[in-house]
């Protein structure tokens, strides 16, 4: 969600500033570490609960698009931010090229467009526990 909610105002940024934050000054360095612990704990956990849930009807089929959902976005990430990444690594000791820019948005929307696949992967993790929540009790806690 950061970079979607960065989006703007960092495709604003001239070559200078967003190399320099991107590249030499890796304001997402913990992205990579941390960030990936919690993607590759997300995708986990969400299959675990789609296998625990699989005889529930149309809940396991909320989950299991969440699930889905969520490996998609990070197959998209291995498929269009890494390269960037691995090619932004080769500016730390060569020039920069001159379409810096195509780079820059090919890493920049990829990412927006994983935020949007991952926001629909949990919106429907989301479904899957309000299809799972009985009306009675849902009636009943509200008195």
């Amino acid at each position: 969600m950061t970079h979607l909610l960065e989006l703007p105002q960092r495709m604003q940024f001239d070559r200078q500033l967003w190399v320099r934050v991107t590249v030499f000054e890796n304001v997402y360095k913990l992205f990579g570490s941390v960030g990936a612990a919690f993607e590759i704990t997300a995708i986990l956990t969400a299959i675990v609960l789609a296998f625990l849930v699989r005889k529930r009807g149309s809940t396991f089929y909320w989950t299991l698009g969440g699930a889905i959902f969520l490996m998609l976005a990070f197959m998209s990430w291995i498929m269009f931010v890494a390269p960037m990444n691995a090619e932004f690594a080769k500016w730390l000791t060569n020039p920069i090229p001159l379409d810096w820019r195509q780079y820059r948005d090919q890493w920049e929307y990829a990412h927006a467009i994983n935020a949007l696949i991952k926001i629909i992967g949990l919106s429907l993790l989301v479904i899957s526990v309000l299809v799972e929540t009985p009306k009675k009790r849902a009636i009943h806690s509200e008195q």
